[in-house]
């Protein structure tokens, strides 16, 4: 009786009495926000704005466009980033979230800050995941669980330690870090495809100015007045249509004892941490570990560019080796 009564319930709260919206499924890839598109931008307002550029050394070792998942025709692919010096002890992983709206963006966007942060002893990962183009919520949760169960089962193949794996994501990416932290343990989420045996738990998230919740007084998501908003097509339905769908898709929903230490990186655009106060707050009443650096004036898309992505490597350094020890 109880199973039957959660069911119903569950039906309740993830049910609309409006159809869902498959118009932004376009098939066709989104490439309205690029980094180069970012900067130009950037400079217009903040003129101090530098360029950063890959880092190719001998130091670190680059192996990209690895297949991670298969769905049918359907491959999804991951680059991998790690310290060409063998090391006796098992390092540290972060896979790294591309922001983008959940409909843009791309992981080569972040190969410099995987780069540097393999040249200090991590092992990085950058990931592709479904867009609002391609499939709607929760596709890109699933993906990002199934890149996380990859990168556990390819543990020992590039010495990371299973029990240290962490997960780092900008803007659009940020919100699904924190949404992979606080579902830790949470199966619905895992989706139906690629390596279910493993787990996908991350140990740490780096939250870089990605919102913890959509529907929130500090939130800008939902406003299809002049265009349909970046969550609505993620979600396929607007913020009034389905709610509780936007509450389910939502970080903070789920913040609490299972929640591993996280860090927030936050430019100073307000909107863009919406719920981060409430998080921590939920994260300190179960003695975990938070901290917050913050850019006050910076752009939204200052972690790419200087004078803020060397003080951005620095925080997340600093922040792992005082969670997991030195890489």
């Amino acid at each position: 009786m109880k199973k039957i009564l959660h069911f119903f319930c569950y039906f309740c709260l993830a049910g609309s009495a409006y159809p869902q919206s498959t118009a932004g499924i376009t098939g066709k890839p989104d490439t309205s926000y690029s980094t180069y598109g970012a900067y130009i931008s950037t400079l217009k307002t903040h003129p101090e704005t530098k360029w950063v550029d890959e880092l190719h050394i001998a130091a670190v070792t680059e192996k990209k466009n690895i297949i991670y998942c298969e769905m049918g025709e359907r491959k999804l692919l991951l680059d991998v980033f790690h310290p060409s010096q063998e090391s006796k002890k098992a390092r540290t992983a972060i896979l790294i979230i591309h922001g983008g709206g959940w409909r843009t963006g791309n992981r080569t966007q972040h190969y410099p800050l995987a780069q540097r942060l393999a040249n200090l002893g991590y092992v990085c990962i950058t990931a592709e995941y479904r867009l609002s183009t391609e499939a709607l919520f929760p596709a890109a949760v699933n993906d990002i669980k199934a890149s996380l169960r990859w990168v556990r089962a390819n543990a020992k193949a590039y010495n990371i330690d299973p029990e240290k794996i962490a997960v780092l994501g900008f803007s659009a990416g940020g919100e699904l870090a924190a949404f992979m932290g606080t579902t830790n343990g949470i199966t619905e989420f895992e989706g139906k495809d690629c390596l279910l045996s493993s787990s996908s738990n991350v140990q740490a998230v780096i939250d870089i100015d990605g919102i913890l919740a959509f529907i929130h007084p500090e939130s800008g998501e939902g406003d299809d007045s002049k265009r349909i908003s970046a969550a609505t097509n993620w979600f396929g339905y607007s913020k009034t249509e389905n709610p509780q769908l936007w509450k389910k898709g939502s970080p903070l929903t789920y913040a609490g004892k299972n929640t591993p230490p996280t860090l927030f990186i936050n430019s100073g655009v307000d909107r863009m941490h919406a719920g981060r106060t409430d998080y921590i707050k939920i994260l300190n009443e179960h003695k975990i570990y938070t901290e917050v650096k913050q850019f006050e004036g910076s752009p939204h898309s200052f972690c790419l560019f200087e004078p803020w992505f060397s003080p951005t490597v620095k925080y997340i350094d600093d922040f792992l080796v005082n969670i997991f020890g030195k890489p």
